[in-house]
């Protein structure tokens, strides 16, 4: 029987390339999402992988989705960590709402998630987890500063707990992504993109959603049993850490 695996953020994006590369390589997928209906039916149609609604920030609705996932599909075996959301904005103009709903989303559905597999991942001896940070954790971004500890958050994380699953064959990873060609960074005016973004990355371009995916489907496999703990810098380039 095939490995379960959810992707938080998994119909849209990122995620659902994640999603797709997962299925793919023999997965059993269930796509989690927040709110767009529409989006999330028409992955469905396309892909044929079943979707979950709920919001990753609250650690009841994660108890709940889980277990309908689990009924369904059956136990989780991987956990891809990918759902985000911004509120960007300069720290003296930012709310406490702003930087709440950043942090509650980005960091803290981490553990809202994680914290409910943990336990038959040990039972089981096996798991892997991937969290997808990002370049902006790593270097900071001005006007992100809710967004940067978060995710810069999520590292420590990925660290810490890499060392208590270790023994119990659970590997914790992370991938930061640079500048990938999703609806939102798309939606960026052309000429923001063209003289201000891609003008900073080596590779003279941006990212692809299924080259994080491919970054995703390697670290949860069988071939990556001995990378725990590690961030994996998928950026074009533009930052070496």
């Amino acid at each position: 029987m095939s490995r379960v695996a959810v992707v938080t953020g998994g119909t849209r994006g990122i995620g659902a390339a994640i999603s797709l590369a997962l299925k793919n390589a023999g997965y059993q997928v269930a796509a989690n999402y927040a709110g767009n209906d529409e989006a999330a039916k028409a992955f469905h149609e396309e892909t044929g992988i079943p979707v979950f609604k709920w919001d990753v920030s609250d650690y009841s609705a994660c108890t709940e989705g889980l277990a309908r996932v689990a009924a369904e599909i059956g136990p989780v075996d991987v956990l891809v960590n990918n759902a985000g959301i911004t509120r960007d904005t300069m720290f003296h103009k930012m709310t406490p709402q702003q930087w709440h709903d950043v942090i509650n989303t980005n960091l803290t559905g981490l553990f809202n998630m994680t914290h409910q597999v943990w336990t038959g991942m040990r039972e089981r001896s096996f798991g892997r987890i991937v969290n997808i940070s990002s370049i902006n954790g790593q270097k900071g971004q001005m006007g992100q500063v809710n967004y940067s500890a978060a995710k810069a958050g999520d590292l420590g994380f990925t660290k810490a707990l890499a060392q208590e699953g270790a023994a119990k064959n659970i590997t914790v990873n992370a991938i930061c992504p640079g500048y990938i060609g999703t609806e939102m960074v798309l939606a960026v005016p052309e000429k923001v993109l063209n003289e201000r973004i891609i003008p900073q990355i080596p590779v003279g371009r941006l990212g692809e959603p299924q080259e994080i995916a491919r970054c995703v489907v390697f670290l949860v496999s069988d071939d990556a049993g001995f990378i725990t703990g590690s961030t994996l810098s998928a950026n074009g380039g533009q930052l070496f850490v």
